[in-house]
């Protein structure tokens, strides 16, 4: 059992409760594969090989949810693009599986987008089974070097065995390109209303829809975004879907994703959002206010699932867990890139607009080991509350501000012997959250990876702060405010993350309750 011991505090005492474990039959033992790779994580999704970045096709189907993924199966930097595959009953244990579509002579399978056909509308199920259809885009090598804009279109492949095997579509492309230059990452869902296929494209710098009867033939309705939302890059990897508004729950709206490539909020790759309504052809924005995802570095070009059963009822997404400032040099050498581990979205209003929250899934509590807990007390400015931690763990922080004596930042330090480490707090004087990761280790292989991150937030006479955190090996993603902001940065230390520090700047902050889970590490 992990124990706790407190440094230059010597009027308070800690104390140490171990509850019964959530799954007690669980290992907290580290695999083999990941002890003897330096920074493979625990539990979250990596390829077994070779590189991989953007999920595609996340599809819930029979009982499994099947992930997607570019992958270029020959080398550990980005390439020839084919589909990997990975698939799970639970979402948090992945039986890899063999590549599901190649390059041919079309081109490249770049991202796309996967669905249940359930009435098999596209005609290509056989004998009463529904096909999964997958819609992705053909990227031309060829055409792109004659000097051709029109090297992108869009191709079809369906399953007839649960997405064991693909077969494509006689009649690619099922999209022309129509003459632009970037035309890409089809989103396709069922529009219930309009009983109608929509098609959500990525285009230069803006969004395009299209709508079908049959996934096969496809219509021109609208666009969005020329000029509203952050334009610092190309647009890519879009996702539109609706959800209530939970604080009214009579209520739903739209919700549009739209990944970023420069652009984002701490620079690199990021995805943004917007909400709004949509009617079958056009999506109308509630506000034209840039909105972000994730603030943090490492969470791009995520998409949601699509077929969860409405008895579940939930939004889940994945996103890639890298930037494109440094993905194709970071110092890992067999495989390269991760997956988030995956969340749930959801809506609340916030004086009258909508706002997207995150938070992990349910799911995860299976990974829980033995509960530590923390008694509440006050942190003292320049006071440092050391605790030993496991490698792989969920840390949950309240804290609560006092009357007076403020501190300027307070949070938490998590790091190793060595001293490196990862910081994440809250900042007052800028009122932002933020992760530091300027001595968290190897950050030799580029300029743009060190930093301090920030993503503003308001406290508005809010004195409580919550802070929910998932280390993992090389990564650390950090849920505030019940999900209300959400930053994820990666790391490479030379040696696992096994201390944790709360620290107050310049004032006292009181802790409320601390609770720290081991997690499960023998996830493939």
């Amino acid at each position: 059992m992990t124990t706790f011991h407190r440094i230059s505090m010597p009027l308070i005492l800690l104390l140490l409760v171990a509850l019964s474990s959530c799954s007690p039959n669980r290992s907290t033992e580290a695999p083999v594969k990941a002890a003897n790779e330096p920074h493979r994580p625990f539990y979250h999704f990596t390829p077994d090989s070779m590189w991989m970045n953007d999920p595609n096709g996340l599809v819930f189907y029979e009982g499994e949810y099947h992930l997607f993924y570019q992958y270029h199966p020959q080398s550990t930097v980005w390439g020839p693009m084919h589909w990997g595959h990975a698939i799970s009953r639970d979402l948090l244990q992945w039986e890899h599986q063999p590549v599901a579509l190649y390059p041919d002579s079309l081109g490249w399978i770049f991202s796309g987008s996967a669905v249940a056909d359930h009435q098999n509308t596209s005609g290509l199920g056989k004998e009463g089974i529904a096909p999964l259809v997958a819609i992705f885009t053909y990227h031309n090598s060829k055409l792109e070097q004659s000097g051709s804009i029109t090297y992108q279109y869009q191709g079809l492949a369906y399953s007839l065995d649960k997405g064991r095997s693909w077969i494509k579509y006689s009649g690619n492309p099922v999209l022309e390109n129509p003459g632009i230059k970037d035309f890409r990452d089809p989103k396709v869902s069922w529009h219930n209303p309009s009983q109608q296929w929509i098609m959500t494209l990525a285009v230069a710098d803006h969004i395009r829809f299209y709508t079908s009867p049959n996934l096969i033939s496809w219509t021109f309705a609208s666009e969005f975004g020329k000029q509203i939302g952050a334009h610092g890059g190309v647009w890519e990897c879009p996702d539109l879907f609706e959800l209530p508004v939970s604080n009214n729950s009579t209520e739903k709206k739209w919700v549009l994703l739209v990944s970023i490539n420069p652009g984002g909020p701490n620079g690199g790759s990021a995805t943004q959002y917007f909400t709004g309504n949509f009617d079958g052809k056009t999506f109308i924005p509630e506000t034209t206010e840039t909105r972000w995802v994730d603030h943090g570095k490492d969470n791009y070009a995520g998409v949601t699932y699509a077929d969860i059963p409405d008895a579940d009822g939930r939004r889940i997404a994945i996103g890639w867990m890298s930037n494109w400032q440094y993905a194709t040099v970071v110092p890992t050498k067999k495989w390269r890139s991760a997956m988030t581990m995956p969340r749930t979205f959801h809506l609340t209003d916030d004086e009258g607009i909508s706002q997207l929250i995150s938070l992990p899934v349910t799911e995860l509590k299976q990974l829980r080991g033995k509960e530590m807990k923390l008694e509440s007390y006050m942190i003292e400015k320049g006071e440092i509350q050391e605790s030993a931690i496991p490698l792989a763990a969920e840390i949950q922080l309240v804290f609560e501000l006092p009357a007076d004596n403020i501190p300027t930042s307070f949070g938490v330090e998590i790091g190793n012997q060595k001293h490196e480490k990862i910081i994440a707090g809250y900042d007052m004087i800028s009122e932002a959250f933020y992760l530091d990761r300027n001595e968290s280790g190897d950050g030799s292989f580029s300029a743009e990876f060190k930093g301090k991150h920030t993503a503003p937030y308001q406290l508005k006479g809010n004195r409580t702060i919550t802070m929910q955190l998932f280390l993992d090996v090389a990564s650390l993603e950090f849920f505030a405010q019940e999900g209300a902001t959400v930053m994820t940065d990666i790391f490479f230390p030379s040696m696992p993350f096994n201390q944790l520090r709360l620290f107050s700047n310049d004032g006292n902050v009181r802790l409320v309750s601390a609770s720290i889970y081991p997690l499960q590490t023998d996830i493939k």
